[in-house]
């Protein structure tokens, strides 16, 4: 099988240098240009010392025809407003696009106007866009040219409703949802928020009614449900580099036992290699899932608010993106999911 050629555009951000990371063990894909348009010209070990004698090319410039030239497909982790102009001109070139950033992910111009406050997307290529949740749009990824990869707290947290919703056993407006991140999700820039005399030994919420993950974890499950979703999200921070909890708090629509929602999950998720459904009375950790792509679950039904609880983890790095966009590539190729990511988590 040839190699398939990769670009990754935004490189020098914590989700461009994990892309390279996971994409150097894959058997199916060489990496033939790194990108950045701040550093151009410089080495990528420069920035990311971890890579010397791994990888020392040099940065090169956002440049649509030298991509076309290199490449056959494109990970954009570039911030938001970048990859709106950006992907239609790669997709024109004939490239195949997955894109880490926000950017497509809404269907709704004017939600992301809103949100992210940044000008939409042109409405063509937001329709044209796959969300690629794997466990549960994977179908529609298959043979796609174009991925729009999921935030990371949607993608905990979706994949801690989906059973739910797809089956119609929750209410879809009961959802609460407590989340907390590391520190890498706010990505490489400084910042007073990530500045360690500030965060050390601290644990605060964000963004409070307020983050942009909002609409598109309303939108999913809106999808799944049949009806509108609306949900109260809150974000926070801890002083861990890598690592999602969400907490979710969900009203049934009907009476069910803890051992049927257990059947549901593990029903839904059969043969999805990345999703692990924990025992009964057994919840998980952040560090179960350190540098993998799994997302662990674990569920508890309150019999007495008759509330269920639901509980699941990723590294927001890997599973959160760079991991999802290998996966989804995977299923873009028609190559098995698992292919370059089949290992085990980083434990202690």
């Amino acid at each position: 099988m040839s190699q398939v050629r990769a670009a990754i555009v935004g490189a020098t951000g914590y989700g461009g240098a994990e892309t390279i990371r996971l994409l150097l063990a894959h058997p199916h894909v060489a990496i033939t240009s790194v990108v950045s348009s701040s550093n151009a010209g410089a080495s990528i070990a420069e920035g990311f010392p971890h890579l010397n004698g791994i990888l020392t090319d040099k940065l090169d410039a956002v440049d649509v025809d030298l991509l076309k030239e290199k490449a056959d497909v494109v990970f954009l982790a570039t911030p938001h407003g970048i990859s709106s102009e950006l992907s239609p001109k790669l997709l024109d070139a004939g490239l195949k696009v997955i894109d880490i950033s926000g950017d497509f992910r809404l269907k709704n111009g004017e939600d992301y106007e809103q949100w992210y406050k940044h000008k939409p997307a042109d409405p063509a290529y937001i329709d044209k866009a796959v969300y690629g949740l794997s466990e549960v749009f994977g179908d529609d990824v298959k043979g796609t040219d174009f991925v729009s990869n999921p935030g990371c707290y949607p993608t905990a947290t979706a994949l801690g409703l989906a059973p739910l919703a797809a089956h119609r056993w929750i209410d879809p407006k009961s959802i609460i949802v407590d989340a907390k991140s590391g520190v890498s999700g706010a990505g490489r820039g400084l910042s007073l928020t990530v500045h360690y005399s500030e965060m050390n030994e601290n644990f605060l919420a964000y963004k409070v009614n307020k983050h942009q993950h909002t609409p598109e974890i309303e939108q999913t499950i809106s999808r799944l449900a049949g009806e509108e979703a609306v949900i109260t999200f809150t974000t926070h921070l801890v002083p861990m580099t890598r690592g999602i909890l969400s907490t979710i708090y969900v009203n049934l629509k009907e009476a069910r036992s803890e051992d049927e929602i257990f059947a549901l999950f593990r029903s839904y998720y059969e043969g999805r290699r990345f999703v692990r459904i924990l025992e009964k009375g057994k919840f998980p950790a952040t560090k179960q899932v350190l540098g993998s792509n799994y997302c662990d679950i674990g569920l508890s039904l309150d019999s007495r608010t008759g509330r269920l609880t639901v509980i699941s983890v990723i590294d927001n790095v890997v599973k959160g993106a760079a991991g999802q966009a290998i996966q989804n590539l995977n299923l873009m190729m028609g190559w098995d999911e698992g292919t370059g990511l089949a290992f085990s988590p980083v434990y202690p």
